[in-house]
């Protein structure tokens, strides 16, 4: 009997230690009485933002902090949560927090801590140099408060940059990457301020904004990889990703153990993890805990649903968080003793990093065009002469469908906001030019002049090359800006013809980038020329070699001889029409091809390349037969076979 006695005991406690799964709301939860569960952060200062969480909490009335400080104006998440600000005044030593109701109090059972900035030294002595891109570090204690810190911009005026743009916090360092190009050259004094409305004064230091001889490169640095992502499996509210201090794992659970400097690294500094959802489940909730249960990183568990900002999509099906558990002390001093803990629900950890700053040597600034509309059809699209075929709409805001293009959200505010560029070929059948932007009614335009030639040539800049570009910025005119509105955008004039919309971005060129791709044939229009299945659309011809007009282009004999004696790419998109794709290059008879057997996935798997954009390419060098060669003398040159759609013909150079 007692055996039998001891065993129910010991599944009672162990079912009380196990969470639910996705937690929800319980009905009774207001039957639970007036309690306080969890606050977070557990260290504050004035001003600071901090969550309660419990039991009862909606009919609080007032918060009293340590020191008899009382709160009246909170905001209440429902009957579970409190957010609000700490106020100033409370008690050095720190204490209990009490929420009260009408008829009731609660004391929480943790204590709150008092914090306070205190900054002991900088990375830059006074009177050193420093460079655009190069990251200054503030040490001292209690730093995760610093809220912001203050440089000079290239005009001697305030440059502001807030913690969200630190590069690391922590409490007991800070690093802050200096603006590239934005910064004052000169020596100046910063300011550091923190959420406590404290400020201190940095040292001055001589500033320059970053040369071309190399640049900041943000890189992942691993402390941890999962090598079995199957065999270790999800997190199911289980216990499975422990790591320990190297010689603190007595039982040889944990994972991994660190070395001291990277385990006291992890309890100080923004580690970051990396992780992959499971199929298997509906949703996923992140929990930072310890070994035993006992205590937790954060009251809320980081969730797509709760904290979505926090949730960082990496693009190949992973994701990750940023964690920096020396925001939570007591849960910091408890790890000093046990595992840390990564569980939750539904996702496979991948990887715990860190992220740093290194320098890479040699390159230089570019300005680059982003297209955001490319004319597929000049000649079929013609010269504008006071005319409406190239108009532009919000997505969804086309009612007619005359736009040309309509553009996402985020595409057309900057468009309203920003300056854009408009590349285009004067009309040859017209003595001159003229360009109007105005709205799909004309009731309204950009500016009252229209640029020209003739009335505004030093806004016309020659391209070299036969085009021309303007700089366009329409948030000049918000009355114009407030018809587009419920109108469409509408470039006219007369005797030209629109090439392109672009905005311009300026990009650092490492000085060994790597061959160059060189466009010798881009598809225009992919959906209408559509995919390839053993069809004849894909012809290529030298110049003065078609004639029945059947090739899409016609090469110079320079281009149409490199592609006879050097490896030239054909870069192409599988089909979701087909179940598998493979490459044939032939000639317009069908008459001879490059190679006997056809590069597919399942044949060449090793020439197919992956360029990680859901498109890509193969080499071809059709040099090596001889015969294949002879042939194009006096055939087209056919890109052929079934599943795919051609996209374009490159060098690399």
């Amino acid at each position: 009997m007692k055996k039998l006695l001891k065993y129910i005991v010991l599944a009672l406690l162990l079912m009380g230690a196990l969470p639910a799964c996705i937690k929800e709301k319980d009905p009774t939860a207001a039957d639970l009485g007036l309690s306080i569960k969890t606050f977070f952060p557990t260290k504050v200062v004035a001003g600071q933002p901090m969550t309660i969480n419990g039991n009862g909490l909606a009919d609080v009335t007032e918060i009293v902090f340590p020191g008899a400080v009382s709160v009246t104006g909170f905001e209440h998440v429902g009957g579970e949560m409190i957010r609000v600000k700490a106020p100033a005044g409370i008690a050095a030593e720190g204490g209990k927090i009490v929420v009260r109701t009408a008829a009731d109090e609660a004391e929480s059972s943790a204590s709150l801590t008092l914090g306070h900035t205190v900054i002991s030294g900088y990375s830059k002595a006074e009177g050193a140099e420093i460079e655009g891109g190069e990251i200054l570090s503030i040490y001292g204690t209690d730093l995760e408060f610093i809220s912001a810190i203050e440089l000079m911009d290239t005009d001697g005026n305030p440059l502001v940059i807030g913690d969200a743009g630190f590069y690391r916090k922590g409490t007991s360092e800070v690093k802050v990457t200096i603006p590239r190009k934005t910064i004052y050259e000169g020596t100046f004094a910063g300011k550091v301020f923190t959420v406590d409305q404290q400020q201190f004064d940095m040292p001055a230091l001589a500033y320059k904004p970053a040369s071309d001889g190399g640049y900041w490169q943000t890189v992942k640095k691993p402390v941890w990889t999962n090598e079995d992502p199957a065999g270790k499996g999800p997190v199911n509210w289980s216990g499975q990703y422990r790591f320990a201090l190297e010689g603190h794992d007595g039982g040889n659970e944990a994972l991994a153990c660190f070395p001291e400097d990277v385990w006291n690294k992890l309890m100080t500094e923004t580690f970051y993890l990396n992780f992959k959802p499971d199929e298997s489940f509906d949703s996923y909730q992140i929990r930072i805990t310890d070994g035993w249960w006992t205590s937790q990183w954060r009251p809320d568990d980081p969730s797509p649903s709760t904290t979505p900002d926090e949730i960082i999509d990496n693009g190949d099906g992973t994701y990750h968080i940023a964690i920096n558990i020396s925001s939570n002390p007591d849960y910091v001093a408890v790890l000093e003793v046990q595992h840390l803990l990564i569980t939750g629900v539904g996702y496979v950890p991948l990887e715990i990093y860190f992220e740093e700053e290194e320098w890479v040597e040699g390159g230089h600034w570019e300005t680059v065009r982003n297209a955001f509309w490319t004319n597929a059809d000049p000649a079929g699209k013609g010269p504008v002469n006071w005319s409406g075929q190239y108009r532009f709409a919000l997505e969804g805001h086309d009612g007619g469908n005359e736009a040309l293009a309509c553009f996402p959200e985020e595409v057309w505010n900057k468009v309203m906001t920003e300056t854009f560029y408009l590349s285009f070929k004067p009309d040859e059948s017209f003595d001159a030019y003229q360009i109007r932007i105005t709205d799909g009614w004309w009731t309204a335009q950009w500016r009252p002049d229209d640029p020209s030639p003739s009335t505004t040539p030093d806004e016309i800049i020659d391209d070299g090359d036969g085009t021309y570009h303007i700089a366009i910025n329409i948030s000049s005119n918000p009355d114009y800006v407030a018809v587009l509105e419920v109108q469409h955008l509408l470039i006219t004039g007369v005797g030209y013809v629109p090439l392109a919309l672009y905005f311009e971005e300026e990009v650092f060129v490492p000085s060994n980038p790597g061959p160059k791709e060189v466009d010798v044939w881009v598809n225009e229009d992919p959906a209408g020329k559509g995919p390839v299945n053993w069809s004849g659309q894909y012809r290529f011809a030298l110049e003065g070699h078609d004639g029945g007009n059947e090739a899409l282009a016609c090469f110079p004999e320079d281009v149409w001889n490199k592609l006879m004696t050097e490896t030239f790419y054909l870069n192409f998109k599988p089909d979701e029409s087909f179940d598998a794709y493979q490459i044939r290059i032939t000639d317009g008879w069908w008459t001879a091809q490059w190679r006997p057997d056809d590069p597919s996935p399942s044949t060449t798997p090793d020439e197919i390349i992956d360029d990680g954009d859901g498109t890509y390419h193969i080499a071809i060098n059709i040099s090596s037969n001889p015969d294949y060669v002879a042939v194009l003398e006096v055939q087209h040159l056919l890109v052929t076979g079934v599943g795919y759609v051609p996209l374009k013909l490159y060098f690399l150079e």
